[in-house]
């Protein structure tokens, strides 16, 4: 059994208690009864409340002790003050789950957290699980299950479908689910995690990725409090090739706290939610309406694995429009072949045929000419997906029998996406959903959901990335350690620095300096300064051995005056590099998924425009080489412009074996900064020329 199973009692029950019921249908105890009444939940219906012998035409009863069997799922609706109590009841009779709409816990104050820590210990012991407390619950309209005070049912009911919703937010899930019903989407499932005391949104997911009812998950996240559990349900989902879209919000100070790692102060949770969103192929969505059109166009289940878009349109206008967003996306929209254009224009001389291709309002004369330009982007140009843009042509008396040509295309070529952007009511919308097209009024979004389509594809199809390296334990100092104890930990893994030398005399500094050639970089060396720079604590193009013997005396000089208290070990000679391309590498430790790795170029790059990608620890080589490559200024190190391709292969090695220090280092190290690296030509390597270590 995986470790989602355990939630079936919670979100598939077979029998439900309500501890305080209510006669009244509107009020939260009395909601969650007249919903399942009048939906014909199939399963056995308890009302619990010692005032009532009768609750909305059921039995009631006056305990939990009292009940004739014991109920797979408990609706917990009593006074926070009596909530405690109701566990104990329900721990002793052996329910196995718990949805708690009672409010008064985390989100009021720390006496809340504590009363909400000892709740949820009482029922792990017996093997409970809780939703919530302070959550608005759970329905399932495929089983009538309506574990649920929300009044968005007054409205109507769900559709049927096959989109399961996670949320962190009771309103916003409703929220969700209520758009989607009124735009005629099927998600039919809807979780919501409230405090999240037990059961968490990534449980959710992975028990929605299990649930064969479900084939596409759209999740509302705040933040994340638990790792291993997320991690363990995108990998199912993954697994399943179930796409997952995510709406996260909220952005954290974290990083901007960090006062010593430049990698602490660009990552937050955002970002490092972001990046492990990105590894398993979730699609972030940045609105609710973009979420919807993206989680209903999957349920097609159409993920083309290199996608590409060819579009039929009766308005150049929508043709420009709609290039400029794909390419905006990177969603690739190859011309026409030249014979296939040639072909159209001897029907049409005045259409457009490269791609977009421009029938023009020609079909509403000739309504086979829709066929026939369809037919020849499908056959002809190969295109993975399928965009039509008829607008209020499929309001017109036409519509009928260019519909009717549309779908011969479609039946005679399937395994294509294929998408409408057209304005009908929404009966005739059904009408075309049932086809097997997928509907859009707007072009831009019917768009972004195609590319997100081909992303879907993309990461199903990806291979296993390879092994990350093999790392020795690594010991880490009591404290702090200057940047040359920090190479040096760093080189017993494998992470190459410049050649140099600590020293604690000016004669050792010149004999250094001669050693690893002229010019050199001279530095202050102590754990106590983290950014030499500040305090000028950094001599360049130190040329010869006079200019050593004045660099050294300088730099105890500056340091004295800049940082007094600070404890000094010497002074750092290293070999001063040239010819490369400065990167940052780091590390950080996120107080929910452990060690992030971060890559981008130094410079304005990393500290003005944060162009840097991060990664969870720790990863293969071939995955520090897709995120070099992924960066805005990747061309910097391919070889834009005439320039000499860096070493991206012994920089991905570095970046990666760094990803495995951060593992074996443990939970004390906090951060590391190796900045600048210089990616050398191609063949030559590369090298940190700066490394900070802080530990906690």
């Amino acid at each position: 059994m995986s470790r989602f199973a355990a939630l079936t009692p919670l979100l598939a029950p077979r029998s439900v208690a309500v501890l305080g019921a209510s006669s009244d249908p509107t009020r939260i105890g009395g909601r969650p009864i007249a919903y399942m009444r009048a939906q014909g939940f199939p399963g056995a219906l308890y009302p619990v409340n010692p005032n009532r012998a009768e609750i909305q035409g059921l039995k009631a009863y006056p305990s939990v002790a009292a009940l004739p069997e014991t109920p797979d799922v408990a609706i917990v609706a009593v006074p926070a003050e009596l909530a405690a109590g109701a566990i104990d009841d329900l721990a002793k009779r052996g329910t196995k789950a718990v949805v708690m709409f009672t409010a008064g816990f985390a989100e009021m104050d720390d006496a809340g957290a504590a009363a909400q820590v000892k709740m949820v210990a009482t029922a792990r012991a017996v093997g409970m699980r809780i939703l919530g407390p302070n959550c608005l619950g759970v329905f399932d309209a495929r089983q009538s299950y309506y574990a649920t005070f929300s009044s968005s049912f007054d409205s109507g009911w769900p559709v049927l479908g096959r989109i399961g919703i996670a949320s962190q937010s009771g309103a916003y899930g409703t929220h969700l689910y209520t758009l989607a019903r009124n735009r005629g989407i099927g998600a039919s499932l809807c979780v919501m995690t409230g405090n999240e005391g037990d059961v968490t949104v990534g449980e959710c997911i992975g028990w929605l990725a299990e649930n064969p009812e479900v084939d596409v998950i759209a999740v509302y996240a705040e933040g994340i409090r638990e790792a291993p559990g997320l991690i363990a349900a995108l990998e199912a989902a993954h697994a399943a090739k179930k796409p997952v879209v995510m709406q996260k919000v909220g952005r954290s100070e974290l990083g901007t706290k960090a006062a010593k790692s430049h990698t602490a102060s660009i990552a937050g949770d955002d970002a490092v939610t972001e990046a492990v969103m990105a590894e398993f192929g979730v699609f972030r969505a940045r609105n609710s309406e973009e979420m919807l059109d993206i989680a209903h166009t999957a349920t097609r289940k159409i993920y083309p694995v290199a996608n590409t878009l060819g579009v039929i349109t009766v308005s150049g206008g929508a043709g420009v429009l709609i290039s400029d967003v794909a390419e905006t996306l990177g969603l690739s929209m190859p011309e026409m072949p030249p014979e296939a254009q040639r072909k159209l224009r001897s029907l049409v001389p005045f259409c457009a045929p490269r791609n977009p291709v421009d029938a023009t309002a020609q079909v509403s004369n000739d309504v086979t000419l829709v066929k026939t330009f369809t037919e020849s982007m499908v056959r002809e140009g190969g295109y993975s997906s399928v965009l039509g843009f008829f607008s209020m042509t499929a309001s017109s008396r036409r519509w009928p029998q260019i519909r009717e040509q549309l779908n011969l295309v479609r039946v005679e070529n399937p395994g294509r996406l294929y998408v409408l952007s057209v304005i009908v009511p929404p009966e005739r919308r059904d009408e075309l959903e049932a086809d097997g097209w997928v509907v859009h009024e707007d072009p831009t979004r019917a768009v972004t959901a195609i590319d997100a389509m081909g992303r879907y594809g993309a990461a199903f199809a990806s291979k296993p990335s390879d092994a990350a390296p093999a790392v020795a334990p690594v010991t880490l100092p009591p404290v702090t350690p200057s940047e040359a104890e920090a190479k040096r930990l760093l080189g017993a893994a494998g992470i190459a620095s410049a050649p140099e030398a600590a020293c604690v005399t000016a004669d050792e500094a010149v004999s250094a300096a001669e050693r690893v050639g002229f010019p050199v970089v001279m530095k202050i060396l102590s754990p106590d300064i983290m950014h030499k720079s500040e305090i000028g604590g950094v001599l360049l193009d130190v040329a010869d051995a006079q200019a050593v013997r004045a660099g050294y005396a300088l730099l105890l000089q500056r340091a004295k005056a800049g940082a007094p208290a600070a404890r000094i070990e010497g002074v750092l000679v290293a070999a001063q590099l040239q010819g490369g391309v400065e990167c940052i590498l780091g590390i950080h430790r996120d107080p929910v998924f452990g060690p992030m790795a971060m890559f981008g170029l130094g410079g304005i790059f990393v500290e003005v425009l944060k162009d840097v990608v991060f990664r969870r620890c720790p990863f293969g080589s071939d995955v520090a080489e897709t995120m070099i490559r992924s960066i805005k200024g990747a061309p910097l190190l391919l070889g834009a412009r005439g320039r000499k391709p860096a070493d991206v292969k012994a920089l991905a090695e570095m970046l990666s074996r760094l990803s495995g220090f951060a593992v074996a280092a443990g939970e004390r190290l906090q951060s590391i900064d190796l900045n600048p690296v210089f990616a050398m030509p191609e063949g030559q390597g590369a090298f940190a020329a700066d490394a900070v270590i802080e530990i906690g």
